[in-house]
């Protein structure tokens, strides 16, 4: 054994031993208990940042940690590949986006393999594989032919500088969440999936995830957002079809004093036909960006229609607006108004001298004055007619029924979420497989010949999308009639690769989407990556294995039984970013102190869920261990290491006291790891051991044997941590196989027992003295002891003793 640690040497070895060896390759197995531990695969960009450091080191840890407790671990990586970066990496440095991709994708494979990650590598994927997006595309086909995927033109996010649609989730304070452009509202044609239709499952569902965050279960409840209420139709004279509005406030409909409809709404338009000012107004809302964020933030501005609607019980006219803060993709695209009851409303009608109508009054004296504000609060309704005296939860039953007896109204469920809009139009991701033909219509691609691939001589110049410029991509033939048509020339939103690309992990080497092995596999035991993919990809990626299973492609009603969302990783209080000047990088790290400082580090800086501040003194600390533990075992093991097995019924008190530390240590560590979850309370624990170690200078048999014991207990609790010190160590401590097989240390309970216990002693709750005493006292005996402490006897004596409390194994309080 070498005296000085020598980290890269180390580490280079022991990584060829793993991949030589192929110990992280898994198959299914009927005699052991599976364990799926995925991170979230990375955004090829070039290079790893500490926040994939520090994400992926956490995974590997926990499937270390599981694969010793003797479970079939699978741990795969991948890449989530298409993207508009690599668009515009192409713009900027003239390479091809596949080539910039997959040398990327080179370059961080070998970036995690330096850091030691144990992933089934032979597992690999790239989503901007055709191997992969097939199954995509098929899997798209079944659900057309399911009637779960339509297209429909709809008011979208238009980014001007990327050129493209962008979910509402994707607009961030009205700018483009990628390249922070200035988001405007358009009219285009779009492919839906119809999330809606699972709903009320995906919100039920969430009460069976017990291993998530309930953070995430709440966020994505209220993006679910169901509500019960009413639709009701508002007839409008001299139109077919009434205003249908739909409301969670049944109790306030007599208070209405306008209607307002989206810009889009066809009243909206044909009121527009002899108006310029109308036609002006609906052109700026054209440019209006569409998300719930800057909806709420925005200026409420509005026209008068000059169309008037009936009021479907008192029959009164009630005017309608053109309003900027109604949208025609949510609900029917148009809203009833009671300014008194609603704040929005009543600063709207405030701005252009709408009349006010209170309905609702306080039921307990509390202010309920409209001057100033409105009062949303539920309460007793009053100016309502027949329904004058009711509580507002009376009010929506009785309301609701009038408008059902009438046919005017039906009581209903709504839901907040909305369709996923999944067309994007751009070049770098996968094809949508449909052809148009002017006699046929929409047609699928037929099966054979998928994949529909992504043509290769493509001009990137940012003027338009490159699938519609390329001379031959859209030519296509109709498959059902034979007669020319076009293709698709929208490409799918990058959410829908990693909507289940932790399936394809199991089958990445099938010839169909998904084989039995995913009915294997799933669902992931361990989920891990960052809070800011609550909604978005996790809500998509329970969307889809719900679909895959109506498929009969899974089992498992949802992907993730466990989910961890990681801290960020900051430097000076703020996150790492390249604009800020305050990145890190991994490279330069693994080369100076060696990758397992750095998982060491990331690992003792912060329990996972918090973020983490960088610290470079933290980085060379974590260093100084590894150094402090290698020279440990070294004198150890020049010493001759340990030649006899452990007598434990000779031990004498300071070897059952250390002896005792090192099983503590590995129940405290099975706990921290296996239970809570948590890494840095674990290796501070290992660290008091080593210090302990450290003093313990015993070299008796039983000295050496005790001392062999504990540098096996850390180095097998430090191995997910820091494996490749640990693999060394293993074999120089005398073993032949190789740690990563080894079995987690087990607890033995025998060196727990002590022969005497410290105990505290207290008069009237202050601390007088400390005294040892047997294990096996009794009450009375360990009260006499106390009462007789020499140090206790002075603030007891010529006192009367009032009680004695007694708390076993912790105290003895005397009250005087």
């Amino acid at each position: 054994m070498q005296e000085n640690y020598q980290a890269l040497a180390i580490e280079q070895h022991v990584q060829t031993v793993w991949e030589a060896s192929g110990v992280f390759n898994v198959s299914e197995s009927s005699t052991q208990e599976k364990y799926y531990c995925l991170s979230m695969f990375p955004y090829p960009s070039g290079k790893l940042h500490m926040g994939h450091v520090r994400n992926y080191t956490i995974g590997d840890v926990i499937s270390r940690y599981q694969r010793m407790l003797g479970k079939n671990v699978l741990q795969p990586m991948g890449w989530d590949a298409f993207g508009l970066p690599a668009e515009n990496a192409a713009m900027q440095h003239g390479v091809h986006p596949a080539d910039w991709t997959y040398e990327n994708i080179d370059y961080m494979r070998d970036q995690l393999k330096r850091l030691g990650f144990g992933y089934d590598w032979n597992r690999e994927l790239a989503t901007c594989d055709p191997d992969y997006y097939k199954w995509e595309q098929w899997f798209f086909l079944k659900l057309l032919e399911k009637g779960l995927v339509y297209k429909k033109t709809a008011p979208v996010n238009w980014c001007p500088h990327d050129m493209t649609v962008l979910a509402n989730e994707q607009v961030i304070d009205g700018c483009c969440w990628r390249c922070d452009t200035k988001v405007e509202r358009k009219e285009i044609a779009q492919w839906f999936l119809k999330i809606t239709a699972y709903a009320d499952e995906l919100l039920a569902s969430l009460e069976t995830l017990d291993g998530w965050p309930e953070q995430v279960k709440t966020m994505q409840a209220n993006w679910i957002g169901r509500s019960e209420g009413v639709e009701m139709d508002f007839p409008v004279p001299g139109m077919d079809q009434p205003l249908k509005i739909y409301t969670t406030r049944p109790d306030t409909l007599m208070g209405v004093t306008y209607l307002a409809v989206a810009a889009e709404h066809p009243l909206a338009l044909k009121a527009a036909i002899s108006n310029a000012d109308i036609s002006a107004f609906i052109d700026e809302c054209k440019m209006m960006e569409t998300s719930e964020a800057a909806m709420e933030t925005m200026e409420k501005r509005g026209i008068d229609s000059g169309i008037k609607a009936m009021h479907p019980i008192s029959g009164e006219q009630v005017p309608v607006w053109i309003a900027n803060f109604v949208l025609m993709g949510y609900g029917t695209g148009a809203v009833m108004a009671v300014p008194a009851h609603d704040q929005r409303d009543y600063e709207f009608a405030e701005k252009y001298g709408i009349a006010i109508k209170q309905v609702i009054f306080a039921k307990d004296g509390e202010n309920d004055d409209c001057s100033q504000q409105a009062f949303t609060v539920k309460g007793i309704l009053r100016n309502s007619g027949e329904f004058d005296g009711l509580t507002s939860e009376e009010a929506f039953v009785a309301i609701s029924e009038a408008l059902e007896k009438d046919h005017k109204g039906v009581r209903k469920v709504n839901f907040r979420l909305r369709d996923w809009g999944v067309s994007r139009q751009r070049y770098w991701g996968a094809p949508i497989p449909v052809i148009y033909c002017d006699d046929c219509g929409t047609v699928p691609v037929p099966e054979q010949d998928l994949p529909v691939t992504l043509p290769r001589d493509v001009i990137l110049d940012g003027s338009q999308s490159p699938l519609v410029a390329h001379p031959s991509f859209s030519k296509a033939t109709c498959p059902s009639c034979g007669k020319d048509a076009h293709r698709e020339t929208d490409t799918f939103d990058t959410f829908m690769e990693s909507s289940w690309y932790f399936a394809r992990f199991t089958s990445s080497k099938a010839g169909t989407m998904l084989d039995d092995s995913a009915k294997y596999w799933l669902p992931v035991d361990h989920y891990i990556g960052g809070i800011e993919h609550a909604i978005l990809h996790l809500l998509y990626a329970r969307f889809y294995t719900k679909l895959l299973r109506d498929e009969g492609l899974l089992v498992c009603d949802e992907p993730f039984k466990k989910l961890l969302t990681q801290g960020m990783v900051l430097k000076d209080g703020s996150k790492m970013s390249k604009s800020k000047g305050n990145t890190v990088d991994p490279q330069g790290l693994i080369d100076q102190y060696g990758a397992d400082t750095v998982r060491l580090f990331i690992m003792f800086a912060a329990p996972p869920e918090q973020s983490l501040e960088w610290s470079d003194s933290g980085v060379e600390g974590a260093f100084r261990f590894l150094k402090r533990l290698w020279k440990l075992a070294y004198l150890h093991i020049v010493a001759g290491g340990s030649t006899q097995a452990l007598d434990k019924s000779s031990l004498t008190e300071a070897q059952q006291t250390v002896r005792r530390q090192v099983h503590q240590t590995i129940q405290k560590v099975s706990h921290d790891i296996g239970v809570r979850t948590i890494f840095n309370t674990a290796i501070a624990a290992n660290m008091e051991l080593v210090n302990t170690l450290s003093k313990f200078a015993d070299d008796s048999g039983n000295g050496k044997a005790i001392r062999q014991e504990a540098l096996e207990a850390i180095v097998l609790m430090l191995a997910p941590i820091v494996p490749h010190i640990c693999h060394q160590l293993w074999l120089d401590l005398g073993h032949r196989q190789a740690v990563v097989s080894v079995a987690w240390p087990e607890v033995d309970m025998t060196a727990l027992e002590q022969d005497s216990i410290e105990l505290v002693i207290q008069v009237n709750g202050k601390l007088r003295s400390k005294m040892s005493a047997p294990s096996t006292a009794t009450s009375d005996e360990v009260q006499a002891m106390a009462l007789n402490d020499e140090h206790v006897l002075r603030f007891i004596e010529g006192k009367s003793i009032r009680k004695v409390i007694f708390v076993p194994k912790k105290l003895v309080n005397i009250v005087v």
